[in-house]
């Protein structure tokens, strides 16, 4: 990260296999699958009746009964697991930083779609009036980032990025590079989804994009597996507190990693399929090499994508093959979406936790359902269903 460095203190998460970032990395180094069928709402006549939903969580002790019936649930998630991330770094009692040097980035793919469902059910029955005033805050995509600045005082930059699923990645990483300029000291930052809805699963069946597993649902998720057939919906929110280095030494923090480097990159290809030979994603990796000043021999684990797509799946092995050549072999490649499912715009914040977590506890999680590696997936994907115990000195979120 050109600039000043900046470093991981702080973690949270609500997630299918954990709302807690003790639970949810035991489910994950242990191969629990998050996926069951459908139960916020009857899904007997969709094709797909899975879905990641998440766990048992606690919502933000300070976001009380009246704010959570006036927000979206992708809001809850996200002020749960910033509670949760600042509690971590020990900066939940609010000091410890300087308010007006302390920023949040945090957005959604998707955005509050449960709740607009909701307001437009209350319009159609019982006309415009009855529709409520805080609907629009109740679902717009800034607001997680503007609750937690409210609830936290943290004056810095606020930004709410909505890139689809790259969305907590891009949080993550304007995030670091706010703290590396020096715009910050302190940033909170991650992604967050809550898109298990009529609609919403309406349209990606519709689009043929779900697994249509439903008898069978745990092994539903199967990146790189020859049988897969689609994604699965998943939900949740993955939040890290960044810091620049010398801030976090100055007051004792517990340091998980450095987040060195940060890369980007656009297919100009098309609305939902990758290019066969993966470009885009080979040149956002390689972006992020250089800025962290890496080589690729220098990389050990890889939290891919991982979608368990027929196109993606495959387009991101050929892109992990060109960038690292004959160390792509050495590579432990992950797929924690297995278990997790699809987050969407929460993906990026909950896989970056997980790869903060595999070099912190030295440990590379698996990707579990991988039975039979498909056609141009010829990686080391930590097929099983239990971790590697490993030294990963450095690592990659896709």
């Amino acid at each position: 990260m050109r600039g000043r460095r900046v470093v991981v203190t702080g973690l949270g998460i609500v997630s299918p296999v954990g709302s807690t970032v003790d639970e949810a990395w035991a489910g994950i180094v242990a191969g629990k699958s998050g996926i069951a069928g459908i139960t916020r709402f009857d899904a007997s006549d969709y094709p797909c009746r899975i879905a990641g939903e998440v766990a048992p969580y606690q919502d933000h002790p300070r976001f009380g009964v009246k704010e959570a019936r006036r927000a979206d649930l992708f809001v809850r998630y996200s002020l749960a697991a910033v509670w949760q991330a600042l509690g971590d770094a020990g900066l939940a009692a609010g000091d410890g930083f300087d308010p007006q040097r302390a920023g949040v980035s945090i957005g959604t793919g998707i955005g509050g779609l449960p709740h607009i469902e909701a307001q437009h059910d209350v319009l159609i029955k019982s006309g415009p009036k009855r529709v409520s005033p805080f609907f629009v805050p109740g679902a717009i995509i800034n607001m997680a980032s503007g609750w937690a600045s409210m609830l936290h005082d943290l004056r810095g930059p606020n930004l709410a990025f909505a890139t689809a699923c790259t969305t907590g990645t891009h949080c993550i990483g304007a995030a670091a590079r706010h703290i590396a300029y020096g715009d910050a000291e302190m940033m909170v930052a991650g992604g967050s989804e809550a898109a298990i809805s009529p609609l919403s699963l309406a349209g990606f069946a519709s689009a043929r994009a779900l697994s249509l597993r439903n008898d069978d649902p745990t092994k539903a998720s199967r990146p790189f597996d020859a049988n897969r057939d689609g994604f699965v919906l998943g939900e949740g929110s993955g939040i890290m507190v960044l810091e620049e280095l010398e801030h976090a030494k100055g007051r004792g923090a517990s340091i998980y990693c450095e987040l060195a480097g940060y890369g980007m990159s656009g297919d100009a290809h098309h609305i939902t399929a990758p290019p066969d030979d993966g470009d885009g994603a080979c040149r956002a990796m390689s972006a992020a090499l250089a800025d962290a000043a890496l080589a690729p021999d220098d990389i050990d684990h890889v939290n891919s994508h991982g979608t368990s797509t027929p196109l993606g799946d495959v387009a991101e092995t050929r892109a992990i093959r060109r960038l690292f050549a004959e160390h792509a072999d050495s590579l432990l490649v992950s797929a924690t979406k297995s278990m997790t499912g699809h987050l969407l715009g929460g993906a990026g914040g909950i896989e970056a936790l997980f790869a903060a977590l595999a070099i912190a506890k030295g440990k590379v999680p698996p990707t579990i359902n991988l039975e039979q590696p498909g056609d141009g997936c010829d990686l080391n994907y930590v097929a099983g269903n239990e971790a590697i115990t490993c030294e990963v000195k450095a690592a990659i979120s896709n």
